[in-house]
């Protein structure tokens, strides 16, 4: 091989690898980014489980045994309004009526 031809090669080859460094500086950046945005993210979603449990612990206190029976037979798609109470709910759509007897005198305080 001639000189030339080791020299045409060479740079060639040297082309390359800055080619190669350029990119690789590129996906560095790119990878830097990627790997910032998660951690905040992780950060974010603890803080949105803390506030989540939080909320979770200031939750009103459980119904009494009564209503949770009455809470059971809605439940089941019966009314236990006084309206039509033991009916059955078309559809188990909701009754504001039996709502209100469920849960009505928790709501209000």
């Amino acid at each position: 091989m001639a000189q030339k031809d080791y020299y045409a090669k060479f740079a060639a080859l040297q082309d390359v690898a800055q080619d190669l460094t350029s990119e690789l500086a590129v996906m560095k950046d790119d990878i830097s980014h990627v790997l910032e945005e998660n951690a905040e993210l992780k950060i974010e979603n603890e803080h949105l489980r803390s506030r989540l449990a939080e909320l979770d612990a200031k939750k009103t206190p459980e119904l009494p045994e009564a209503r949770r029976t009455l809470e059971k037979l809605y439940e089941q798609g019966f009314h236990v309004c006084t309206v039509l109470y033991g009916a059955h709910r078309e559809n188990n759509e909701e009754c504001a009526f039996c709502l209100d007897v469920i849960y009505g005198e928790r709501n209000s305080k």
